[in-house]
């Protein structure tokens, strides 16, 4: 039976005052009171002129591929080390995915091989910043610019976090949040497109809108609004953006929680991996983390595995993380193969992830560290 789960959803705030509030206004669906207020305290935080709210990351990652207009033939890099979404979002519109591989310390894009991968055909490069450590933004940002190809962030880890001292999602001509039930802030499921280059806005609400110019004749700058491009509903229903916004009222809260217990597990944990060759994530001195998870690279594969099986029989839910995009029945399709990418196949069989949220206890967390400590020791 397991007692201290992976995550647990956290709730801190008026989330469940606001959704009495959302019922009461009559206004549940998409662009309501809330999505508004949620939007703007998102914009205001990362530095950017419009954030829209979407039903999931993924959403705003296909936004993204409809903004550039990616099709077949097109090849967007991204690194292997990453969840489906981010290959997907790009795949559904016919383009290719060129893999890169990662750093052995932060997890993060191997920024020093991504110059190799850029071809003519490169339309985009999607970084993710992974456990919320933000990737090499100033080398992979000038590369990017040198070759004339946008920059998008798969935010879904980094909100709040930082990258010398500027917001990780505020980079990208495009960026995406998450605001999944396993994210620092939740509403369940939901996301958001962060849009930094002005330029895509107008389009960006187009499609966001089912592809009606809708958000011109909110404005009153046409009388009627039609259809006048793709698009879909990507749109977040107002009762989730009540929850979520209020998570973002919660935020110093949450992220204060998350810092004590992240630090918490470095600290004491620090001298165990020390000692049995554990590799804890590297925090480079330039970046502030987003606290979303902590993770423990074992000493193989077989260990990763036996650890897993040690934490569930004490009532313990610790995770692996990913499994490499290259790797699966779609990475082979695209004509990858195992080997191209070693450190990504190395850090993905060896990686646990502890149990991490915001309202874990001190008895659960010590229970966590005492079971971790029980296991080096045997």
């Amino acid at each position: 039976m397991i007692r201290i789960p992976f995550n647990r959803a956290s709730f801190l705030g008026n989330e469940r005052r606001y959704i009495e509030q959302a019922l009461t206004n009559l206004h549940i669906s998409s662009d309501g009171s809330f999505s508004k207020r949620a939007s703007a305290v998102l914009a205001e935080e990362l530095g950017v002129p419009r954030v829209l709210l979407t039903t999931s990351c993924t959403d705003a990652l296909e936004m993204c591929g409809l903004l550039l207009d990616l099709g077949p033939g097109d090849e967007v890099i991204m690194p292997s080390f990453t969840f489906v979404s981010t290959a997907n979002a790009f795949a559904l519109r016919g383009a290719r995915p060129v893999f890169v591989d990662i750093r052995r310390d932060t997890y993060n894009l191997d920024e020093t091989k991504l110059e190799a991968a850029i071809t003519k055909k490169t339309k985009a490069i999607v970084v993710v910043h992974y456990a919320g450590i933000g990737c090499e933004m100033d080398t992979i940002c000038a590369i990017a610019e040198r070759h004339g190809v946008p920059v998008i962030e798969d935010n879904a880890h980094g909100l709040f976090g930082r990258y010398r001292q500027k917001p990780l999602g505020s980079f990208g001509a495009l960026s995406t949040l998450s605001f999944h039930e396993t994210k620092n802030l939740s509403c369940g499921e939901g996301g958001a497109l962060v849009i930094k280059d002005p330029r895509l806005i107008e389009r960006a609400e187009i499609l966001h809108a089912k592809g009606t110019n809708r958000a011109r004749f909110l404005r009153g700058m046409v009388d009627k609004y039609t259809w006048v491009d793709v698009g879909s509903s990507f749109g977040l229903s107002d009762l989730l953006a009540a929850v979520l916004f209020g998570q973002l009222e919660a935020r110093r809260q949450i992220m204060r929680a998350r810092k004590r217990l992240h630090d918490w597990y470095r600290d004491t944990l620090g001298s165990v991996a020390a000692t049995r060759g554990y590799q804890l994530q590297a925090e480079p001195v330039h970046c502030h983390s987003a606290f979303h998870m902590f993770s423990l690279l074992m000493t193989s594969g077989e260990e990763r595995d036996a650890f897993l099986s040690f934490m569930r029989e004490r009532g313990i839910l610790a995770v692996f993380h990913y499994v490499p995009l290259h790797l699966s029945e779609m990475g082979k399709h695209f004509g990858f193969e195992p080997g191209q990418f070693p450190v990504t196949e190395d850090v993905a069989s060896r990686l646990v992830r502890l149990p991490f949220f915001t309202t874990m206890t001190d008895a659960e967390a010590d229970e966590v560290i005492t079971a971790v400590r029980a296991f080096a020791q045997r």
